[in-house]
């Protein structure tokens, strides 16, 4: 056998094995990656094992998500199917119809959660709101993100992650086996699980006029809601400005009080400086005329001492 060949085989038992690992569930991930690191050894030497005993276990939220891609891989390939046309027609479309397809993808990447949700639910998991948030995070950014999906289609996502669309993912932190992208989670077949319709599942048709219309409705009500928090809060706004308009009011009359009465005590002093002011004045006008007595009389006795020494 070739090296080529055989560096062909160690690269497919090592995909394999990642398939197997994160098929399974998050609390015995460590012992069957320890027994497939093993078997990968003994098979294909000691470099390969240590390969697979370095696959990061992963996160609840990874965990949901390569559990939806391999129980939901047909809605799954139906999504990011139509998320490819969307990217590829949006440079194409206006400003309305833009809208209408984030609308759209909203409602796949929450049906998907939902769904994601229920299948962890099945398998003895329960995921928090937190966690659900983390899965459409991952969800949405594989529907704006051609490199995010690859990484979703793998099922071997390892932590929750987001994408703009805008900018390059690190796919190395974020999926095992970053360097196989092209090959894709294992589909796991559910015997026991109804058809959608019959269950009462919807299917993921959520293209049709009745799911926009729903979604324009959801829209419309979002920002309804929207308008109604931010109406409430600037309501709260001009109250509190109100509250501190009453007490400065407030304070400003008692400065007026105060000022006014301190007036009316200003103006009595003045009426008594007045009052008093007229009672000085008819002293210096008796003043007066007993200096202009004692004149004369001083000029009389000056007279009378002027004769007699004459």
């Amino acid at each position: 056998m070739s090296d080529d060949e055989d560096g062909a085989d160690v690269d497919a038992a090592l995909a394999a094995a990642a398939d197997e690992l994160y098929a399974g569930g998050v609390d015995d991930f460590v012992a069957r990656r320890t027994a497939l690191s093993r078997a990968v050894a003994a098979e294909h030497g000691k470099p390969a094992g240590q390969v697979v005993a370095k696959l990061r276990k992963p996160s609840v939220a990874a965990w949901a998500v390569n559990l939806l891609v391999r129980r939901e891989a047909e809605q799954i390939d139906q999504v990011l199917g139509l998320a490819e046309s969307l990217r590829a027609a949006a440079e194409a479309l206006d400003g309305e119809e833009l809208r209408a397809l984030t609308r759209q993808r909203r409602q796949l990447t929450t049906a998907l959660a939902t769904t994601a949700r229920r299948r962890a639910g099945e398998a003895g998991t329960r995921l928090s709101e937190p966690v659900v948030d983390q899965v459409e995070g991952v969800l949405t950014a594989a529907m704006l993100d051609p490199v995010a999906a690859q990484v979703v289609r793998t099922g071997r996502v390892v932590t929750a992650f987001t994408s703009t669309g805008m900018s390059e993912l690190d796919v190395g932190s974020v999926v095992a086996l970053s360097d196989a992208l092209d090959r894709h989670a294992t589909p796991v077949g559910d015997p026991e699980a109804s058809d959608d319709a019959e269950a009462g599942r919807p299917e993921l048709h959520l293209v049709s006029d009745d799911g926009v219309r729903l979604a324009e409705a959801e829209e419309v009500l979002e920002q309804a809601q929207e308008q109604l928090d931010q109406a409430e809060r600037e309501r709260e706004e001009v109250r509190a400005a109100l509250q501190d308009l009453d007490a400065r009011r407030l304070q400003l009359q008692g400065d007026a009080e105060e000022l006014r009465r301190r007036l009316a005590e200003i103006e009595t002093s003045v009426d008594e400086v007045d009052d008093e002011r007229e009672e000085t004045e008819a002293a210096l006008a008796d003043a007066d005329e007993v200096v202009a007595e004692a004149r004369a009389e001083r000029e009389r006795a000056a007279a009378e001492v002027a004769r007699l020494q004459g």
